[in-house]
């Protein structure tokens, strides 16, 4: 199996256990008797805590490889989802989801992986691959999660999901040991703790203006995607009544589109469009998408607007990352999209908060709107980090 493959592979089955438990978790932390604001503060927990841990599994992946880090934040998630499955009260709850976020270097170390065994002019479809299987992840997951839990609220059983997610974890943890190769040979990893004083975080971001923008960029959009995602069981519990599994279908189609985006049409559009224009696009119909999900009066005008969301995450995703991963080298790639994902993080934390916060003052349309009136914001640092990198390129000749 070729290494794209194979990473493809473990990280459709770890994203699935990931993605099982997810949409649970609102009816978990409801069945606690939770308030709106509780839930998505439990939910923001696991962000907080992947933003302060995300630059150092990136610099460890850099330090020691990126197998390693895998396999250890694989056996934390694995812990995290027994601590859920067996959670008696909410602060049970939220220990899994701080112990799951702290392990969370499986995300970066992927997409450093990717950017490893990649060439630039093909740096946008490797990452699309990979969010392909992310996303495809969190198609899976959902499904499973709310067929293993049940559609009733009251009587729904939450173990049972949680031991699906063990499990899963155990078998990317497998794969990740007989199958995926280190990407970074010893040679490399030797070149990579001998810059490691030049390559933290905030030297990083310092010396790399177009960098800053593009991870503010992606903290706007991963905003939006965030209080959407936060807010999305809640939201179709109180305004039409639906039960856990039914949730997990509308988290299916948002994610299959995204699927279809990574990995079908962005193959196709990045080569054409260019990596900012396709960001751009992703950009505007995730805007679009989240209007009309806040204006609609019936359940089947926002199921179009969450399509619209899952075309434009599933456009800018990779784009976006391909863009980060342009102002790396060798030598701080796993910083560099540490970073990224710690931008990233602190977004979910920001949009979880935010998304409970407006929906118990303003109404359910309030999430969507303001998500999207932040998301286009996110078209402004694109234009501000290309200008940042045509002037550093110009300097450099």
């Amino acid at each position: 199996m070729n290494p794209l493959g194979a990473l493809f592979l473990v990280c459709v089955i770890d994203v699935t256990g990931f993605g099982i438990v997810v949409p649970l978790l609102p009816y978990i932390a409801d069945r606690f008797g939770a308030a709106p604001w509780m839930v998505t503060a439990i939910l923001a927990s696991y962000s907080l805590c992947q933003l302060l841990a995300a630059p150092w599994w990136g610099r460890l992946s850099d330090r020691y490889g990126r197998r390693p880090i895998l396999l250890s934040s694989m056996a934390g998630a694995c812990l995290s989802y027994v601590l859920l499955g067996l959670a008696p009260s909410l602060l049970w709850l939220l220990l899994s989801r701080m112990l799951s976020g702290a392990m969370a270097g499986n995300l970066s170390a992927a997409m450093a992986y990717a950017s490893d065994i990649s060439k630039p002019a093909q740096r946008a479809r490797a990452l699309g691959t990979v969010g392909a299987a992310i996303a495809l992840g969190f198609t899976i997951g959902p499904v499973i999660g709310g067929v293993l839990a049940g559609d009733s609220e009251r009587t729904a059983n939450f173990l049972r999901p949680a031991l699906a997610s063990v499990s899963m974890s155990l078998l990317a943890m497998l794969l990740v040991a007989l199958v995926l190769r280190e990407s970074v040979d010893a040679p490399q990893r030797l070149a990579n703790r001998a810059a490691e004083n030049q390559t933290t975080a905030r030297r990083v971001l310092r010396a790399r203006p177009a960098l800053r923008w593009l991870v503010l960029a992606g903290l706007l959009v991963t905003f939006s995607q965030s209080s959407l995602e936060s807010i999305l069981g809640l939201w179709a519990l109180k305004r039409f009544g639906l039960g856990p599994r039914t949730v997990s279908y509308l988290f299916f189609g948002l994610a299959i589109v995204a699927v279809l985006m990574q990995g079908g049409l962005v193959r196709v559009l990045a080569p054409r469009l260019g990596e900012q224009r396709l960001a751009l696009a992703g950009i505007a119909a995730l805007v679009i998408g989240l209007g009309v999900v806040a204006l609609a009066p019936h359940l089947g005008g926002a199921e179009l607007g969450l399509l619209l969301c899952g075309v434009g995450a599933g456009a800018y995703n990779p784009a976006g990352s391909a863009l980060v991963s342009r102002q790396a080298d060798a030598t701080n790639r796993g910083v560099v999209m540490g970073v990224n994902q710690s931008g990233s993080s602190l977004a979910r934390v920001l949009g979880a908060l935010a998304s409970g916060a407006l929906f118990g003052r303003f109404g359910a349309a309030a999430p969507f709107a303001v998500g999207a009136l932040v998301t286009v914001q996110a078209s402004w640092c694109l234009f501000m980090a290309r200008r940042f990198s045509l002037q550093a390129a110009h300097s450099e000749s």
